[in-house]
């Protein structure tokens, strides 16, 4: 019988599934270089990325698995052939990472949108033919964002094979940034998530599709903090209140969140406030945040986030194996 109960000394985690983890495939990079894109935004620096990059990382954090995502996934602005050549490429590629590594690697397919039915085709292949564990998508797609009815078919498809969408903050629609010399990540993304969910909550997704499962990461953003807010639109407009679920909060409580850059005390707080300990997930932003600043944010959630000892075996590797059993070693 395994022994899941004593984490490692120095490690935070004891035999995690890391569902945030980034990678940059050298191939990747080079094609979007060539399209005059940046991998990472910019005013960011490009972090560098190998396999054994990764995996001397997940050993030194107590990390088992991670369930990779390639970011930010197909180019938006490529034709609808290009687009499904680049995501077929890209989703081979994580296929192969993932039967080279047994164990270690999970993996996010990308999909090419904005184009409804090839990217549908893709996600087909990817799960069906490559076995991917779930698809990953960015919060909005030249201003469509995820939650809107138009992907409906994505959801559907989605919950009916279990397949979890982790959905990554992106930037949002071109000119509505204030302050474009700042970085995205420090102060657009976290909104970027509330506008996912409030296209979750008033679209009543979760609700239509109960098999759905939806991971916001950072901690869920701004959601948090936010969450009272969304819910209470129904007070204020009888058309609001049409459009929302029987329980607001419940709705927004039934999303994933992952820990990413929610190890200081303010966004911990928010955190645990909100999410049931049912729904929080290990993330570690893996390159693309530094790994010091990783393990500090592992540490200072174990530390301060007041889980018990059945809650941090939940956050460490069990919620995640109810969403990604072929990790489990149990197939659903």
């Amino acid at each position: 019988m395994r022994d899941d109960t004593q984490a490692p000394t120095g490690k935070p985690w004891r035999r995690a599934i890391d569902v945030h983890h980034h990678i940059l495939p050298d191939f990747y990079h080079d094609e979007l270089t060539a399209m005059g894109i940046p991998v990472v935004l910019p005013g960011i620096d490009k972090p560098t990325w190998d396999v054994d990059a990764s995996l001397t990382m997940m050993d030194r954090h107590g990390i088992r698995s991670a369930v990779v995502s390639v970011w930010p996934g197909v180019p938006g602005h490529l034709e609808a052939k290009p687009a499904a050549e680049f995501a077929r490429r890209v989703n081979e590629y994580l296929a192969g990472l993932v039967a080279d590594h047994p164990g270690r690697f999970g993996a996010f397919a990308v999909l090419p949108f904005p184009y409804m039915d090839v990217a549908l085709e893709e996600f087909v292949y990817a799960a069906d033919v490559l076995g991917l564990d779930g698809v990953g998508l960015v919060s909005n797609y030249g201003g469509q964002y995820v939650g809107d009815p138009a992907m409906d078919p994505l959801f559907d498809e989605a919950a009916r094979r279990k397949k979890p969408l982790f959905v990554h903050p992106t930037l949002p629609p071109a000119g509505t940034r204030p302050m474009p010399d700042l970085p995205a990540p420090w102060y657009e993304f976290p909104f970027e998530t509330v506008r996912v969910a409030a296209q979750l909550l008033y679209n009543q997704t979760l609700e239509r599709y109960p098999e759905l499962a939806v991971i916001l990461p950072h901690g869920g953003g701004g959601v948090p903090s936010y969450a009272g807010r969304l819910a209470a639109g129904g007070l204020i407009s009888p058309a609001l209140a049409k459009r929302l679920p029987e329980d607001p909060m419940r709705s927004l409580q039934r999303l994933y969140v992952d820990i990413a850059m929610t190890g200081d005390a303010h966004a911990l707080a928010a955190l645990r406030s909100f999410a049931p300990a049912s729904q929080i997930l290990v993330g570690s932003d893996f390159p693309l945040m530094p790994e010091a600043y990783t393990l500090g944010t592992g540490h200072g959630v174990l530390a301060h986030g007041k889980f018990d000892a059945e809650e941090q075996l939940l956050l460490d590797h069990r919620n995640a194996e109810g969403l990604f059993p072929r990790l489990s070693g149990k197939e659903a």
